[in-house]
């Protein structure tokens, strides 16, 4: 370890920071750009396996599936894989082919892969995640873009990749003051992209919290940002269709459905992320079904999340959160974007309080296992200027997670415009 970095844990641990055990400590981001890998001490792989042998186990559910949570069962089964068979070093391995950097904007590091293409006109793209996702969604994908003729694309296909971890996530740095939000994340992006990077022009996609990420830089229209892409359109009208349509009828009962039935954690974290973060950063297990219950509620599987993704990739997202620390920081910013505007309400509200109509191009594609298919109807009437609309036959909400080809083909075909 650099004297550097010694110098870091000694900082953190007498500010009352994480336990470097417990914890990757970061490095300071500078102004410029400071390449970075990805090292988890072995302290932090030993400390992980002294607590998932040491589980207090609750009692069994009493019902046959899923609906009160993740089965005991398959709990077990889990953790009994990241325990003895999972090797986070893989990882660490399959990330670091990467080109990693941290740089400080507006106060905070930012981490962020930059894969440039080997076919020069390759036009640059941001992607952005989610939660309870990370960078690790968009491994897979990264090749495809960059180098579309190793896949049977053309090279005019081809993109310039930077992929941003979200602050508070992954190994950008937590925000130690509150103002956090999508807005502010997409000012840092586009200073990202422009002014740290030199792109004069460029695109955006993002699902989930990158798409709401990637609604407010639409909205913002900063220099160089040609058009935009979102796997889940936010565009919920301000009032519901006096007579809706079959669709929209629809989309109103997944809605409602939603509400009812799914946004337990996200009224957690949106009005107290702090509490529900004790669990999150001091049991993996806590935190593990935190996130194992949303990749089997909203992956498109056939009744278990391995259906759609393998232990493994699941198991490298889960990791990431655990060996940061950031399962209370990651909660934030549904404090920030959902809950410090309507405390009282819901995600659906905040998407229709901060829906005004975007101007730049946007397209989007829709996954059939995501949370909430929205009607082209009412991207037509959010997005004065959609210029791709497509519905594929597979993915759910990790779409680049879960269909990586299907995922790459689509942003192949949907920037294809926007081409010198």
């Amino acid at each position: 370890m650099s004297a550097s970095a010694l110098l870091s844990d000694a900082r953190s641990l007498a500010a009352g920071g994480p336990d470097a055990r417990v914890a990757l400590v970061l490095p300071p981001a500078p102004d410029s750009l400071a390449p970075f890998e990805v090292r988890v001490p072995e302290g932090a792989i030993d400390d992980l396996h002294h607590r998932l042998s040491r589980v207090r186990w609750p009692d069994r559910e009493t019902v046959g599936d899923w609906s009160q949570g993740v089965p005991l069962s398959a709990a077990r089964s889990l953790v009994d894989y990241w325990l003895h068979d999972y090797d986070w070093r893989k990882f660490e391995t399959r990330i670091n082919r990467f080109p990693q950097f941290r740089t400080r904007i507006d106060g905070v590091g930012i981490h962020f892969i930059h894969v440039r293409s080997p076919h020069p006109q390759a036009l640059p793209i941001v992607l952005t995640h989610g939660w309870p996702g990370s960078v690790a969604e968009f491994l897979d994908v990264i090749d495809w873009l960059t180098d579309p003729t190793r896949f049977g694309g053309r090279a005019e296909d081809a993109f310039h990749v930077v992929v941003p971890s979200i602050p508070g996530y992954g190994f950008s740095d937590k925000p130690t003051e509150p103002g956090w939000n999508p807005p502010r994340i997409a000012r840092a992006w586009a200073m990202l992209m422009h002014e740290r990077l030199g792109y004069d022009r460029w695109v955006a996609q993002g699902g989930d919290w990158g798409s709401a990420i990637t609604h407010a830089m639409a909205s913002q229209r900063p220099e160089g940002l040609l058009a935009a892409h979102v796997n889940l359109p936010l565009v919920v009208p301000k009032a519901a269709p006096a007579q809706p349509t079959e669709e929209e009828q629809q989309a109103l009962k997944n809605i409602e459905h939603f509400l009812d039935r799914m946004a337990g954690y996200a009224d957690q974290m949106n009005t107290r992320p702090q509490t529900i973060g004790y669990a999150l950063n001091d049991s993996p297990l806590a935190l593990a079904m935190w996130m194992y219950e949303k990749f089997w509620e909203w992956t498109d599987n056939s009744g278990l999340p391995e259906d759609a993704l393998t232990r493994d990739q699941m198991l490298d997202d889960i990791s990431l959160y655990w060996f940061t620390g950031t399962g209370t920081s990651s909660a934030r910013l549904y404090w920030e974007g959902v809950g410090s505007t309507i405390r009282e309400n819901s995600f659906f509200s905040s998407v229709r309080a901060s829906s005004d109509p975007i101007d730049l191009p946007m397209g989007a594609t829709i996954f059939p296992g995501e949370t909430f298919l929205a009607p082209r109807s009412w991207a037509e009437a959010a997005w004065s200027n959609m210029f791709y609309w497509n519905e594929v036959d597979k993915g759910g909400h990790f779409a680049a997670f879960e269909q990586p080809e299907i995922f790459a083909r689509e942003m192949w075909q949907a920037f294809r415009a926007f081409r010198v």
